[in-house]
């Protein structure tokens, strides 16, 4: 009798143990929560013990769960083609990433415009891979506001609140600067309040929500975010878009051996022809993947110049 008390006492205190041990959360086991204060540095020395592993980063130019939705399928194909287990790194902000391949501690990464025009100046960087999206390689800036705002010019957004996206971003940082610079102004001589939201959906969100009263993104995002949630289009409009600039492009890092860099350059450009392949791009809303021209980002380079000089006075 005693025996079995004590048999009984010590399996009340075996299930409390294993329930403080596992949390008790209540969350389902396939929940995934993706935060950026839960973002680990990189681990070099694992990097060196894993020649299999495929470093991915991705700039963000959308926030961090909406890139994994983006991408998921592309990962995965990645995986499958190339017999690489891919490791998908993310950071806060632009210049986070491009750190990353100068320091060659990211193999492939998925960068903004204006962050590789900076990467050929800063550390070298080439050109790789561009997606080809309405038969063009090419992008715009959209300067959107409310749909029931009266705002109906870039000038008229003055003394009003504005959302930028990344300092390094092309569509959402540098061509409104270069609107500015054509003014005269600068951020705190034009607007009533600037922020940065550091990714373009964030800045629709802003808008959609008058968070801001007006925001300069990335035309591809916006695009594809409208089609995705029709419910932006009944809020917001367009007052102002771009000329044509290079589309942001795929890298590699100088130390990715050229073995590997052909291996991934190949998976790219021939994953038109696969009905799997296809089926992933034509949810990315890309037709294929083409070689990057570096003389396509020219435009961007002389805005970038301008809109520095200025800076400089």
């Amino acid at each position: 009798m005693r025996e079995s008390r004590l048999i009984k006492k010590i399996m009340i205190m075996l299930i409390i143990l294993i329930l403080v041990t596992t949390g008790c959360t209540g969350k389902p086991d396939d929940s995934l929560e993706i935060s950026l204060k839960d973002m680990q540095p990189v681990d070099n020395e694992k990097r060196l013990n894993s020649p299999n592993t495929l470093r991915v980063a991705f700039s963000s130019i959308t926030s961090p769960k909406e890139t994994m939705i983006y991408y998921n399928d592309l990962i995965k194909y990645i995986e499958k083609n190339s017999g690489l287990t891919v490791k998908v790194i993310q950071r806060k902000t632009y210049k986070e990433v491009n750190d990353l391949i100068e320091a060659g501690e990211v193999d492939l990464a998925f960068i903004c415009t204006y962050a590789y025009i900076l990467g050929t100046e800063e550390f070298g960087l080439q050109p790789f891979l561009v997606p080809q999206k309405n038969s063009k390689t090419t992008y715009q800036s959209y300067i959107i506001v409310p749909k029931d705002s009266t705002v109906g010019t870039f000038e008229g957004l003055k003394n009003r609140r504005f959302a930028f996206t990344d300092p390094l971003s092309n569509t959402g940082y540098l061509y409104p600067r270069y609107l500015l610079e054509q003014e005269n102004e600068t951020p705190d001589t034009f607007f009533k309040k600037s922020i940065f939201t550091y990714s373009h959906d964030n800045s629709i969100k802003a808008v959609y929500d008058k968070i801001v009263d007006g925001a300069a993104v990335d035309s591809l995002v916006y695009d594809y975010l409208i089609e995705q949630k029709p419910e932006f289009a009944d809020k917001i409009r367009i007052i102002n878009k771009s000329e044509e600039f290079g589309i942001p492009p795929i890298v590699v890092s100088s130390g990715v051996s050229s073995e590997t860099r052909l291996k991934l350059k190949d998976l790219f450009l021939d994953m038109h022809n696969s009905l799997e392949g296809k089926t992933i791009l034509h949810h990315l809303k890309i037709e294929r993947f083409r070689e990057q021209e570096d003389a396509n980002y020219d435009s961007v380079r002389k805005i970038a110049a301008e809109v520095l000089n200025e800076q400089s006075d």
